[in-house]
């Protein structure tokens, strides 16, 4: 059993897709983490905005929780729409494009994957921070333990779908079960204590109000709060990774994904203002989180405090997974129609998207590296490439159902109208609110991946120009190549490389560079008899020997200065160079080679001109392994 099989399981065939696609008992932790999780710090988000209100802002937290909830509840009505009217996938994307144009499309994509990228950052580092928090010896780890989680999702998801629902099932409802037993139990004795329960543990005391509540600053924290939408959009965009009838399983997914989340909001901004927990200072001595106070406060610290909050950060670290499924797809839709690499495209040994994963992997870990595992200042930008998405579906939705036509198309486009006005409205409160604390750079970002697509869609449309064909294949046989055979030193390889060439063309040329090599002797004075002779008795024309002697040591440059003045000298005719090569019979025996045959070739191809024709000689060592 090879080491790729043991990592990640054994090539599955097109044919077994079927067996890879999920139903919602695996859609939830594969493509609703990252909704599920924002639960935890999108309330405290909102709640650190209004510290500066002192005691009163924990009045605050109820009615904007209600507001979020009630702009999430309008979110999944119209998600809902945009899965049964685009069955196969892309969200936003596929519907802002269809509807409102290609451009408009781009947007949403590049709001979509700048925030898939953030969110893996931002939701590692979030859960190996709480882990930190807890375990302050792990303090100088951070960074190395972002990159060791970053590994364990990225080989996860390579290795399927299916494996990576099974793999982050039980964290998933552990973590729903944890925080819904806790929510249960803590109304329960607000009803039963008249709204005022008293604490198992004390939270920290409220500091006193210090001020009133401007209309700015209620904006700026609801803004905050949005951040716990961020992933709603996710089952949209995975529509085909659903069992059949997939629509119907999409939808189903995304319900209980929303009304989990409708309801840890709603719960955690009834316990944190019946118990009066608001946020503490975050990276300040005596920080503890919303989730962690109302969970003490409700069952106290003993076994169960412990349980839910490794669930918690388990879940807070694995919510990037929710990016690992829907990257890839978008990506897949974006090289279709070639505004991203073709590579893109193709899937993996386990019918991932293994291409879309590296990369999604490789900028995450960028970030990572770069802010060192602390990614608290790019919380900021997720709502705004997010909210962009939103409006972006919501729009072209609204344009879907007026040219659809008909009554029952009358509903569905006053609920995604509405939909589309009130995440627009929600997108400038963001952006005017958090426009000093990164929003600037989202736009940026957005406008800086517009341009890539286009770029990219650029370049393939002028390969397309310069490849067509029109006329029927010419069969006039074109004059014959002169040909030029690199040679080293006499032995089997040159051998192999000389009688090829013969086969090419009747004008050969071997070139053997000379440098400071003293096992390598001129070929001049033996060329007759090992070469012209033979060549005379078969009754073909001999390969004229050229030696040139390198002054400074070079040897490519002499190679490429004989073959380009060749092609030069013979505009009419093109000039095929040989390149003869040893295969090894193992991948660690190229480590004994200076790999000369490879960098001759590339640079053939990229400096030596239109009119030259590179054609590999491979010398097998006797020990190599034959095809299967």
């Amino acid at each position: 059993m090879s080491l790729m099989t043991v990592l990640f399981g054994r090539r599955l065939a097109s044919d077994e897709e079927e067996k890879e696609q999920i139903g919602p008992l695996s859609g939830i932790p594969v493509l609703g983490l990252d909704a599920l999780a924002s639960a935890s710090y999108g309330p405290e988000a909102a709640l650190t905005v209004l510290l500066p209100l002192g005691a009163l802002g924990v009045h605050y937290i109820v009615p904007l929780s209600a507001l979020v909830i009630g702009l999430l509840a309008i979110v999944y009505v119209s998600y809902r729409q945009t899965i049964a009217a685009y069955p196969n996938g892309g969200g936003s994307y596929i519907v802002a494009k269809e509807n409102l144009g290609t451009r408009a499309g781009l947007v949403a994509a590049a709001a979509l994957l700048i925030d898939y990228v953030l969110n893996v950052a931002v939701a590692i580092s979030a859960g190996v921070g709480a882990l930190v928090s807890a375990v302050p010896s792990l303090l100088p780890h951070t960074l190395g333990l972002c990159l060791a989680v970053l590994v364990v999702l990225t080989a996860a998801n390579l290795r399927g779908l299916r494996t990576a629902g099974l793999v982050f099932l039980v964290p998933t409802y552990a973590f729903l079960g944890c925080l819904f037993a806790v929510i249960g139990i803590g109304i329960g004795k607000t009803i039963l204590h008249g709204g005022h329960p008293p604490p198992v543990v004390a939270p920290p005391s409220l500091p006193v109000a210090l001020g009133t509540a401007s209309l700015a600053l209620l904006c700026h924290s609801f803004a905050s709060g949005c951040t716990a939408m961020t992933g709603v959009e996710a089952v949209s965009n995975g529509v085909p990774a659903f069992r059949k009838p997939s629509s119907e399983q999409a939808r189903r997914t995304l319900s209980y994904i929303v009304a989990s989340l409708g309801i840890l909001l709603a719960g955690i901004a009834i316990l944190a203002r019946a118990y009066g927990i608001t946020a503490t200072e975050p990276g300040k001595s005596g920080y503890q989180s919303i989730v962690s106070q109302i969970v003490g406060a409700v069952v106290g610290r003993g076994p169960f405090y412990y349980v839910t909050l490794a669930a918690v950060v388990a879940v807070l670290m694995l919510s990037a997974n929710t990016s690992f499924a829907d990257f890839p797809r978008l990506g897949q839709l974006l090289a279709l129609d070639r505004f991203l690499p073709e590579p893109f495209i193709h899937r993996g040994r386990r019918l991932a998207f293994s291409y879309g994963i590296g990369v999604l992997a490789g900028l995450s870990a960028l970030l990572l590296v770069v802010f060192q595992g602390i990614t608290d200042a790019l919380i900021p930008l997720f709502a705004v490439g997010a909210f962009l998405a939103f409006t972006m579906s919501q729009a072209g939705m609204t344009a879907h159902w007026r040219r659809v036509g008909g009554k029952r198309s009358r509903l569905h486009l006053a609920v995604n109208a509405t939909g589309a006005t009130a995440t627009a409205v929600t997108l400038v409160v963001i952006i005017i609110s958090k426009f000093t604390e990164g929003a600037w750079i989202s736009t940026l970002l957005v406008l800086g991946a517009f341009l890539i697509f286009c770029n990219v869609r650029r370049h393939y449309k002028r390969i397309d120009e310069a490849v067509r064909a029109r006329a029927p294949l010419d069969l006039t046989p074109p004059p014959p190549p002169i040909v030029v055979v690199p040679i080293r030193r006499w032995d089997l390889v040159a051998q192999k490389g000389l009688r090829f060439a013969l086969r090419l063309s009747p004008e050969v040329y071997a070139l053997q560079v000379l440098l400071d090599d003293p096992r390598v002797e001129d070929l001049s004075g033996e060329w007759h008899d090992l070469v012209e002779e033979p060549a005379k008795e078969k009754g073909v024309p001999a390969p004229r020997l050229s030696v040139v002697r390198s002054r400074y040591r070079r040897l490519f440059r002499p190679l490429l200065r004989f073959v380009t003045t060749l092609a030069h000298a013979h505009p009419d005719r093109q000039v095929a160079v040989v390149v003869p090569e040893v295969i090894e019979s193992r991948w660690y025996h190229y480590l004994l080679h200076n790999h000369t045959a490879s960098v001759l070739k590339w640079l053939l191809l990229f400096r030596g001109g239109k009119g030259i024709v590179i054609v590999n000689t491979p010398f097998y060592m006797p020990d190599a392994p034959e095809a299967a």
